[in-house]
């Protein structure tokens, strides 16, 4: 089976989280970068994923984009969706629902909340700024859920 981890990622942790599924996934898997190839052909894949990452409390426009321009393909592979984001539980799941539309998120197999990053140390001044106002962080702060992304994993790969 060949797979495909299609994503977007401001600071690197959306790339992290693709990075740390592809190792547990089974068969073929690539990764592309959205900022890279906008639209990937997706033809010579059995099971495409899809990643994005929260940035200022908005999806990805790039994230966005694709899935209009994809969203009849993606509908005919074996589909995976996650995000990361900092939040948890109802707020981390109304992210995740206005992130994806809804035909997506049922047809998918496997859907995923990854957790997040504040990689404060990557962020430009007003970004250090924004998220000290808002989240009180000031150094960088990992919450990525390995856990999650096996349990991810395992439901494609069944």
């Amino acid at each position: 089976m060949r797979t495909l981890i299609i994503f977007s990622s401001s600071h690197g942790t959306t790339e992290k989280a693709a990075q740390l599924l592809k190792k547990q996934l089974n068969g073929e898997v690539e990764l592309i970068n959205l900022k890279k190839l906008s639209n990937p052909p997706l033809t010579d894949y059995d099971s495409v994923i899809l990643g994005s990452s929260i940035y200022a409390g908005s999806v990805k426009s790039k994230v966005k984009q694709f899935i209009k321009q994809n969203q009849k393909s993606l509908m005919t592979k074996h589909l995976g969706l996650f995000l990361c984001c900092m939040f948890e539980g109802e707020k981390a799941e109304q992210q995740f629902e206005t992130t994806y539309p809804k035909e997506l998120r049922e047809h998918s197999k496997a859907n995923g909340l990854f957790g997040g990053e504040f990689m404060v140390s990557k962020m430009n001044f007003i970004e250090r700024q924004i998220v000290k106002k808002v989240a009180g962080v000031t150094s960088d702060v990992s919450k990525i859920n390995v856990e999650e992304i096996e349990r991810f994993a395992k439901k494609l790969n069944a």
